[in-house]
């Protein structure tokens, strides 16, 4: 009987310990985002950062889930771009909490004491709230003419072929998804982007410039060879570390500087 009446007090323990942590998971996790919000159509109206609650426990773990949760439950005017969910597209790049990065990979800060804040990439036109214009950015993009270029044919008439060693020179490179993460990050484009590349498109223009099957190699480095276009680079290096996808742009930098000086 003494055993018994243990037991039943042990049973009772556990069931109280067991009610008490479905309440700790249930209760509640408020995690406030604060949000850079402005709408071309009211441009008398100043931008201003506009702050919103979101339940942790019933939202997925990324500032993309937050954000899409506040767009679909609160307010269905916040306006930012993303596709792939999955650091794939680059669509979805902003700055979070003083960091350029992609919302999609971007874990949620779950100190519920402290607020996140979301803006727009920084030093680019706004089209509207967390949606930058990067009209100039591709533009440079397409000025590196960023495809493979050759007067002569395969001799087999089949294939641009390559080996082994001249393939792995472009790993580190083909991966940028043009985000725009460090552009927006680099001081040096922030003042000089209508002549300065950025290190996205000149990440871009070295991947051109070392592949063995382009033949336009010298046309490529005349198009650099200018004051501006490559040289406003003082490798601070803000671009490599903030880079999503964990690349170099400003090793690349640096090689197509030492490609146009030995050249």
């Amino acid at each position: 009987m003494f055993k018994s009446i243990i037991r039943q007090n042990n049973q009772f323990k556990f069931g109280l310990r067991s009610l008490a942590t479905a309440a700790g998971e249930n209760a509640p996790r408020i995690k406030k985002f604060q949000i850079y919000r402005w709408n071309p159509d009211t441009p008398d109206i100043q931008p201003k950062m506009q702050t919103f609650e979101v339940d942790l426990n019933k939202c997925g773990p990324m500032v993309l889930d937050a954000l899409l949760k506040i767009k679909n439950e609160q307010d269905p005017t916040l306006s930012f771009r993303r596709s792939c969910r999955e650091g794939i597209c680059g669509s979805c790049a902003m700055n979070i909490g003083g960091y350029n990065t992609l919302a999609c990979l971007c874990r949620i800060d779950t100190n519920t004491a402290k607020n996140s804040k979301i803006y727009p990439l920084p030093h680019m036109y706004v089209v509207k709230d967390l949606v930058p214009d990067l009209t100039l950015f591709f533009q440079q993009y397409k000025s590196i003419q960023p495809y493979l270029q050759r007067d002569t044919k395969p001799a087999d008439g089949r294939e641009n072929l390559q080996s082994i060693e001249d393939r792995a020179k472009l790993d580190g490179l083909y991966e940028c998804i043009l985000c725009a993460c460090c552009s927006a990050g680099c001081p040096s484009y922030w003042w000089n982007q209508q002549q300065y590349l950025g290190p996205a498109v000149l990440l871009q223009a070295y991947r051109w410039l070392i592949d063995s099957r382009d033949e336009y190699t010298k046309d490529r480095k005349l198009m650099l060879q200018n004051s501006m276009s490559l040289y406003r680079c003082h490798t601070i290096m803000n671009c490599t570390k903030t880079c999503p996808k964990f690349l170099n742009p400003g090793r690349a930098i640096a090689e197509i500087k030492k490609m146009l000086a030995f050249d």
